[in-house]
C-alpha cells in the first residue's frame, strides 16, 4: 500500500520572506496538505540550510521540499535530509556540487530589467527600488510591489558565492516551474539547469514570483510531486 505524502515545506528566496507564500499555502492546505514555511535568515547558505533542516526535523515524516529563486540553492544542499522525498524548484537556482548560485545566475547575461545591485558597505545585496516591480514581480499590482520592495530581505552576497557541497537533485526526484516572463533569473537559465538534472518541467507564464501570481498552477506541480513519490 502506498502512503500519500501530505507534508510540504516551502523555502523562500532572497529579497523576500515566507509571507509571500500565503496564497500558495492556502491552495495547498485546502487540498489537505500540512504546510510549513521556512524563514531563512539569508545570512549564509549554511544558516539557511540549518533552518530548513530544523523544519524538516519538526515535520517528522516525508515531505515535498519546495524552493523559490535562491531557495533552490538551499534545497539543493538541504534536500539530502531523510524527510525530503521530492524537490520542487520554482523559478529557482539549481547548482551542481561545487557550483554556487552566482555561477548559475551568471551563466547567461542579465536581462535589461534585472535590478540586482552590487553589495553595499555591509556586503548586502538588494534590488533597486526603481526596477523592483519590473524585475521581480511585474504581474503583481504596483502597490504590492512597492510594499515588497520596502520589506525585501537583507541578503548577504557571500551566500550567493558559496558553492554547494551536495546536489540533492542527483538522488531525489525533481520538478521545476519555469517562469517564462522572469526578469530576475533568465528563463533560459532555468531551462538549462532543469534539463541538465532531468527535472520534470512545467512552464508558467508569469514573473519571477509565479507562486504569488499563479499559486494554483504552482500548487498543481507540488501536488503532482507528492502523488508521484507516495511510498
Amino acid at each position: 500500500m502506498k502512503t500519500p505524502i501530505k507534508n510540504v515545506v516551502l523555502v523562500h528566496g532572497a529579497f523576500a520572506d515566507g509571507s509571500g507564500y500565503e496564497a500558495l499555502y492556502h491552495n495547498l492546505t485546502v487540498k489537505g496538505f500540512n504546510v510549513l514555511i521556512v524563514q531563512n535568515p539569508l545570512s549564509s547558505l549554511e544558516a539557511d540550510v540549518e533552518q530548513v533542516n530544523i523544519v524538516l526535523d519538526r515535520i517528522g515524516s516525508p515531505a515535498v521540499l519546495v524552493g523559490h529563486s535562491w531557495g533552490g540553492t538551499v534545497i539543493t544542499e538541504a534536500g539530502s535530509h531523510t524527510n525530503a522525498a521530492a524537490l520542487v524548484y520554482v523559478a529557482a537556482l539549481q547548482p551542481d556540487k561545487g557550483q554556487s548560485a552566482l555561477d548559475c545566475i551568471s551563466s547567461l547575461p542579465p536581462l535589461p530589467e534585472n535590478g540586482i545591485l552590487p553589495p553595499d558597505d555591509n556586503g548586502i545585496v538588494y534590488i533597486a527600488k526603481e526596477k523592483f516591480h519590473a524585475a521581480f514581480c511585474a504581474d503583481l499590482d504596483a502597490k504590492k510591489a512597492e510594499f515588497m520592495c520596502a520589506s525585501q530581505g537583507a541578503f548577504y552576497a557571500s551566500a550567493f558565492a558559496t558553492p554547494v557541497t551536495n546536489a540533492a537533485w542527483r538522488n531525489k526526484p525533481c520538478w521545476g516551474c519555469v517562469a517564462t516572463e522572469d526578469k530576475t533569473i533568465n528563463p533560459d537559465i532555468q531551462r538549462n539547469m532543469y534539463s541538465r538534472s532531468n527535472t520534470k518541467i512545467t512552464e508558467i507564464k508569469g514573473s519571477h514570483v509565479i507562486f504569488m501570481s499563479h499559486p494554483e498552477l504552482v500548487a498543481q506541480v507540488i501536488v503532482e510531486a507528492a502523488e508521484s513519490v507516495a511510498s
